[in-house]
């Protein structure tokens, strides 16, 4: 049995999905949903609208640019936000945290400033939590360089126990260094699989046909990391611009969650970035990704 991609047609950028319960909660960018347009499913194909997860803001920022949130499920009455928003002190975007008794919120984030903001970097925004299989807490994210005309490394931090601070050193792992990844990388995501770490990550400008999502194998959650080469998910005839993905495993097969537009209305879609699925599959230490699909042959 297969399904259609997009599996939501609506507005929803940088998309980010937990399972709690067997029931799956999906988190974007801000839109007409809110602040963190918020999704439930009970199959990762049907979607319905919650709302807004992140309905009052921290007093550093303020609606209209609040990006890429990314959950870390740390009990049955505790999750943990990050989320990006435009720090009025600076005028750069920054990185929030927020915590949540219910996977669909609301968050709360009553912090006087950012947990992360590298004003002299250009900010720093897609912040993606991971937890490593010793139980460290990992955060990562992108200074944003692009926005002033720097270098745009990936960077990791270890996490406090509780998720809510930034402990020990940090580290640079990957910058744009490869002709199809143009003046940036961006939106990491790691993962660990048989005792070694992958870090995908999308490169080039999200508004382009040549955005895409690249793969780098790293010896520990903070490097050494070497890419791949060329993307491994970019655009095909049913979709441009494929990125900003994030790995989920669902009984025993791994999924790409992503965004991508419709390429017959480039810059004029009105449902502009929609959530897709590709299936993922592994050659030792070699991701496949499925190409953008309408019609997907496969069901999670």
């Amino acid at each position: 049995m297969g399904f259609t991609n997009p599996v939501y047609g609506n507005n929803f950028a940088d998309p980010q999905v937990v399972a709690v319960d067997n029931v799956y909660y999906a988190f974007a960018t801000n839109g007409p949903l809110g602040n963190v347009q918020t999704l439930t499913s009970p199959d990762l194909v049907s979607w319905e609208p919650v709302g807004d997860a992140l309905p009052a803001l921290a007093p550093w920022t303020a609606p209209g640019r609040v990006w890429a949130p990314e959950v870390a499920v740390h009990a049955a009455d505790r999750y943990v936000m990050y989320y990006t928003s435009a720090d009025t002190a600076s005028g750069r975007q920054a990185i929030g945290v927020a915590v949540a008794s219910r996977p669909e919120g609301p968050y709360v984030d009553k912090s006087p400033s950012p947990l992360i903001n590298q004003v002299d970097e250009g900010g720093s925004i897609d912040a993606s939590p991971f937890r490593d299989s010793t139980g460290k807490r990992w955060l990562y994210w992108k200074n944003d360089g692009n926005a002033i005309g720097v270098d745009t490394w990936i960077y990791v931090s270890e996490l406090s126990a509780d998720g809510l601070t930034l402990v020990g050193p940090t580290h640079r792992l990957i910058k744009q260094t490869l002709p199809w990844e143009g003046n940036l990388v961006e939106a990491p995501y790691m993962v660990e699989r048989n005792g070694k770490f992958h870090l995908f990550y999308s490169a080039n400008a999200f508004d382009k046909a040549e955005y895409a999502v690249g793969h780098a194998l790293c010896t520990t959650p903070t490097g050494p990391c070497t890419k791949s080469g060329d993307p491994i998910l970019r655009t095909s005839p049913d979709a441009a611009g494929p990125g900003h993905n994030m790995v989920l495993h669902v009984a025993d097969h791994d999924w790409f969650v992503y965004h991508a537009w419709n390429p017959t209305a480039p810059g004029t879609d009105p449902t502009g970035r929609t959530m897709w699925l590709s299936k993922l599959t592994w050659t030792e230490d070699t991701p496949a990704v499925q190409p953008p699909l309408h019609n997907n042959p496969t069901h999670p």
